[in-house]
């Protein structure tokens, strides 16, 4: 199938066979993330979830950068002696809402990180269901070096990853994560050469797409809500989304093409 392009100024969005591809489209600047970008970025993420043809997004950057994070030179203007940041205001109003939109939305957002992830872009890519890295990919958790702590959920998401100490180390040094220790300490789910980055992306969220919708979406559910709920409460919210997935047409079709020994094609119903 032909892919097709959706405009926007600051990231590039194409479609695919039920893959959507997401480009931080600002490659001058490292993929800096300006206001202007933020607000594309949510519209897109609002726009692809609604979309029925889109199963999984694949979230990039162009060039040689995966996002240097905010963009530090729309604040020129405003550090000046006496100029009192309200930094929680812009949280609120630009990050947290993408945050919130990739960890609540039922498909899955693989983030396929090309370069450096650096500051609010290493929280973007944290904030992925899944990440893929190049073997030139690093991750650092910057904020420290200018005084700030780590924000759009690096600090729930980290640990939870990584541990603890690591992410207490990572955090407060703020030193760089090759792509190779990444992949060492979980951090990343895969890592590929350079030039393959976008095949096998695509190859994974290929795969995705692929499979029953509904009960991929439970699970990212499940395993999300798993971070803090009792054991009790998760038996219990098994049980209900077992009950839901169960009453599907992509479980019947899977059942059935188990005892008929061919492959199941399911059609997210």
């Amino acid at each position: 199938m032909t892919a097709t392009a959706t405009e926007y100024k600051t990231i590039m969005v194409t479609h695919q066979d039920g893959v959507a591809t997401l480009t931080l489209n600002r490659p001058d600047s490292l993929n800096a993330i300006s206001d202007e970008l933020t607000t594309e970025l949510i519209d897109a993420l609002k726009t692809l979830e609604r979309d029925k043809s889109v199963q999984v997004i694949i979230l990039t950057g162009d060039g040689r950068a995966f996002s240097s994070g905010q963009d530090l030179s729309e604040l020129k203007e405003k550090y000046v002696p006496g100029h009192i940041p309200e930094l929680g205001d812009d949280l609120r109003r630009r990050y947290n809402p993408i945050v919130m939109r990739i960890r609540t939305m039922k498909k899955l957002v693989i983030a396929a990180v090309n370069g450096v992830a650096a500051g609010a872009g290493c929280s973007l890519a944290l904030a992925c269901d899944l990440r893929i890295a190049s073997e030139k990919a690093s991750f650092i958790e910057v904020f420290v070096n200018v005084g700030l702590i780590p924000d759009s959920a690096s600090t729930f998401i980290l640990p939870r990853l990584i541990g603890l100490g690591r992410a207490m180390e990572l955090c407060c040094t703020g030193r760089k994560v090759t792509a190779e220790e990444a992949m060492a300490i979980g951090l990343i789910n895969k890592l590929v050469p350079s030039d393959a980055l976008a095949t096998e992306a695509q190859t994974m969220a290929a795969r995705l797409a692929a499979m029953p919708s509904q009960a991929i979406a439970l699970t990212k559910r499940l395993l999300n809500e798993a971070l803090d709920n009792d054991l009790p409460t998760q038996l219990e919210a098994e049980a209900f989304a077992q009950e839901t997935a169960g009453k599907t047409s992509d479980h019947f079709e899977g059942v059935t093409a188990f005892l008929e020994k061919r492959t199941p094609k399911f059609n997210g119903s």
